[in-house]
């Protein structure tokens, strides 16, 4: 058997190594049109940081040595430009030569991965603007910054390598601004988690420009001109565009091969695409959401991986292994912050008509009598038929990884809030408490699905009506350094005493820090003739967080 691959990456060289582990006679060749194979794509920014300061760390293998371990034959600089399906064959161009040739092959892999969105702008190709994608690009910046040293950078577009690029491009001090379009950073996740990632940003001394596009791009005097449609500017010496990636589908749309919904390269549960013979992995697909059903595509070095080992096995074995989706679990560190998201943000849940409930919580890393606990922020939306979980977010410092991989866990096999209430944890006091933050979530979830708990949001707040009592359950000290308007301080440990202070026939909207205290407030309350009684989820803290960062 021949095994040609397109792509030597994450989908591209998992699939080839895993076709040689699987069949040790097959002939494979794998075509890369770039210079480099199977690098960590995520490693880019922070070797610009200098946080990655040897090169040569950034290659998993190289060609040299993929060829010596699996006996591949791996052809870089080298441009798969046609398919011809029918009969069988490639076209290949030599990048470096400019030879074209053909070769035939049995089974075909296509693993083409997503280009770099780059608009028509004025000056858009003017010296100085970037984007990232591989390590050549990487390479560029990462030299052009040193022979400039240049001092401002501005970043367009507030995603994750967006942010890692900010970050580092900080650390090297330069002065750096961010230009995102939308009204946020971190466009999979909702508005009030990204708000406390916001406000982590800006106490760093990052400029954030939310709600701005960019106009076009000028070099004047050795220095660029960014025009916002604001009609402000903005200097700099260097530029990374990050504004998004789109599928590489042109070798799939000339060899006819079926382009699906959100425009990838259509497959099948078995990575196959509409030609039996030629499979597809990696960021140039599109599968079903498992949570909507609806066609979609990551861009995720993971599910990557795994679609190549997937395809593989399907490829030797004849389709024995079908690939269930990805949920989108993904982590970026943004400075001192840990951020991550798995499943659908509530936004995206309520434009696909899913119904569901959203629930804030805050608690601590571990134990906050063991030294360094840190506050973790975590939502979570889950149905409110059977409490089966859609998406988590969370927002953290230490431990905040950890905690997102075990809700990534019970999304992908169709868990619930009672799992995540009955989740077993390593604990001592470094690492956990005896009621995990994981626990804690499925706890309030859970009493708000068994109606235990009514909760209101942070953008509710026209829900108080004049006759309605706003109630701020903090102690008096809480109260003065910070208030919503309107409300009326009776710290939790006086309710009990005062109750005849609060009217019976009113409705009751409680807040505290994070909302553990207006539970409390809550349960006393309805369980002392007190019939509509409402808690802020996420508390004062999320309240805050999202006013101020809507008012900025």
């Amino acid at each position: 058997m021949k095994y040609i691959i397109v792509g030597a990456v994450a989908g591209g060289a998992s699939t080839a190594a895993r076709l040689r582990r699987l069949d040790e006679q097959a002939e494979i060749v794998i075509f890369e049109k770039g210079a480099y194979i199977s690098y960590a794509n995520c490693g880019l920014p922070y070797y610009i940081g200098e946080v990655i300061k040897d090169r040569n760390k950034l290659f998993v293998q190289t060609a040299a040595a993929f060829n010596k371990r699996f006996n591949i034959d791996v052809r870089v600089m080298t441009e798969v430009i046609a398919i011809d399906a029918a009969n069988k064959t490639i076209t290949a161009r030599n990048q470096v030569s400019g030879e074209e040739y053909q070769e035939t092959y049995d089974k075909l892999v296509l693993s083409p991965g997503a280009e770099p969105l780059r608009p028509p702008l004025p000056g858009i190709n003017s010296e100085g603007i970037f984007t990232l994608r591989n390590v050549t690009d990487t390479d560029y910046i990462s030299n052009y910054i040193k022979d400039k040293k240049g001092k401002k950078a501005v970043v367009i577009g507030g995603g994750f390598i967006g942010l890692e690029m900010a970050e580092n491009l900080h650390g090297l001090g330069m002065d750096v601004t961010i230009v995102e379009m939308g009204n946020q950073v971190m466009a999979p996740m909702d508005f009030p988690m990204a708000a406390l990632v916001q406000q982590h940003i800006r106490s760093k001394g990052v400029h954030l420009l939310l709600n701005n596009a960019v106009s076009g791009f000028e070099r004047i005097d050795g220095q660029l001109k960014v025009s916002l449609k604001s009609g402000n500017t903005l200097e700099a010496d260097v530029v990374i565009l990050s504004i998004g990636v789109k599928p590489d589908t042109r070798l799939a749309v000339g060899a006819g091969l079926k382009i699906g919904e959100a425009r990838g390269i259509w497959v099948n549960e078995y990575m196959q695409t509409s030609d039996p013979d030629i499979y597809a992995v990696g960021d140039a697909i599109e599968f079903a959401n498992p949570i909507t059903g609806k066609a979609m595509i990551t861009y995720l070095a993971g599910p990557a991986n795994k679609q190549g080992r997937i395809c593989a096995n399907n490829i030797v074995l004849g389709n024995v292994q079908q690939y269930k989706g990805s949920i989108n679990t993904a982590i970026v560190k943004v400075f001192d912050m840990t951020v991550g998201t798995a499943g659908m943000a509530s936004k995206h849940l309520q434009l696909s008509g899913i119904k569901h409930i959203v629930s804030t919580t805050h608690n601590g890393s571990h134990a906050g009598y063991y030294p360094g606990s840190m506050q973790m922020s975590i939502q979570i939306a889950f149905s409110p038929e059977d409490g089966r979980l859609l998406s988590a977010q969370v927002a953290g410092y230490d431990g905040a990884d950890k905690r997102l991989d075990v809700l990534a866990s019970v999304i992908k096999r169709n868990g619930t809030i009672y799992d995540l209430a009955e989740f077993e944890h390593a604990y001592a006091p470094p690492f956990s408490s005896a009621k995990d933050p994981v626990n804690m979530v499925g706890f309030v979830a859970e009493n708000i699905l068994l109606k235990r708990l009514s909760v209101f949001y942070w953008n509710e707040l026209d829900r108080v009506g004049p006759d309605d009592i706003l109630l701020d359950v903090r102690t008096a000290a809480e109260y003065n350094h910070g208030f919503i308007a309107g409300s009326v301080n009776l710290p939790i440990d006086e309710l009990r005493d005062r109750l005849n202070e609060l009217p019976k026939d009113k409705t009751i909207y409680i807040y505290c820090e994070a909302g553990l205290r207006g539970y409390l407030g809550q349960r006393i309350l309805k369980q002392s003739g007190f019939n509509q009684v409402y808690n802020l989820s996420g508390g004062y803290k999320l309240w805050k967080s999202c006013t101020e960062e809507s008012a900025a």
